[in-house]
């Protein structure tokens, strides 16, 4: 999208042979046309990009917000994850040692089934499994809690039993029911951050695209105000030209023919002089001057 692309403002094209044939006075006239055209255009132009980027920008806004949060959605699961993690590892060598002690004192050896099992915790997982992922009735939710509910009391009542009977295996049970807790833990925040994290993309990418637009909008509308603050200076430019010529006519006025009299009189051209090979020379960009008048 660009505003001078589209709004006829006096570009002809011609190829060298042609702009030889073109008189000083013939390009100044161009020129002088192109800049009361843009004078007369560029205000209509400016209300239109300024325009757009008020309707732009809301929607960058938005689209900033929505990829920010779900960031923050990311950052929480991927920290939730790495805690439960760390949790889980620090516990593992306690679980370990619980588990040597149980084994040199013969205790894992009279387990009860249904630690070794461990079907208590098997039907808890159900549940919570069942709750989570089913569309139950308040008569059918009520129900599976109440059964949780037996579970966890048959499981305290058992712990309680084992404590008192052999220390060391509660202390083995508990310590590896938690590491298993957080390692769950881990697993679930791990699988929700990555879906998390691909359902940010789309928003991280249609961000960028209308942080782009909106850039290349406001580069426009600089540009526009730019040419427009410009104009004024540039018609005076012109016009003392044609009036006065286009020799040395002072300050911002350097000789616009001194290039083709070097020609005509068998010097080189700029060009071929610009390409001549030159040593110990810094290349230099060459710009338009702003303070040094307009267009050749």
């Amino acid at each position: 999208m660009t505003f001078i692309a589209g709004s006829h403002l006096g570009r002809i094209p011609m190829d060298s042979q042609a702009l030889q044939k073109v008189s000083p006075e013939e390009l100044a006239e161009a020129l002088l046309n192109r800049r009361k055209l843009l004078k007369d255009q560029l205000p209509n132009v400016i209300r239109t990009l300024e325009a757009e980027e008020q309707t732009q920008a809301p929607k960058v806004a938005r689209a900033v917000e929505k990829h920010r949060l779900a960031n923050q959605s990311v950052s929480k699961l991927k920290s939730t994850r790495d805690i439960a993690q760390k949790e889980a590892r620090e516990l593992l060598p306690m679980v370990r040692k619980h588990r040597e002690l149980l084994v040199d004192s013969g205790g894992m050896v009279n387990l009860d089934p249904d630690w070794k099992k461990e079907k208590l915790f098997e039907e808890l997982e159900d549940i919570e499994g069942e709750i989570e992922t089913s569309a139950l009735d308040h008569k059918a939710e009520k129900k599976l809690l109440d059964r949780r509910k037996k579970l966890i009391e048959k499981n305290e009542k058992w712990l309680k039993l084992r404590r008192q009977t052999n220390p060391e295996m509660a202390e083995y049970i508990d310590s590896r029911r938690s590491m298993s807790t957080h390692f769950k833990t881990a697993d679930k925040s791990h699988r929700e951050m990555l879906k998390a994290v691909e359902k940010a993309q789309p928003l991280h990418d249609k961000k960028v695209a209308l942080q782009g637009e909106l850039r290349e909008v406001r580069r426009q509308m600089d540009r526009a105000k730019e040419l427009l603050t410009q104009s004024d200076q540039a018609i005076s430019h012109w016009e003392r030209r044609l009036k006065e010529g286009f020799g040395e006519l002072g300050q911002g006025f350097p000789d616009l023919l001194a290039s083709r009299k070097r020609v005509e009189e068998g010097g080189a051209s700029s060009f071929a002089r610009s390409n001549q090979p030159k040593k110990n020379k810094r290349r230099t960009s060459r710009l338009p001057n702003k303070k040094g008048g307009e267009e050749e």
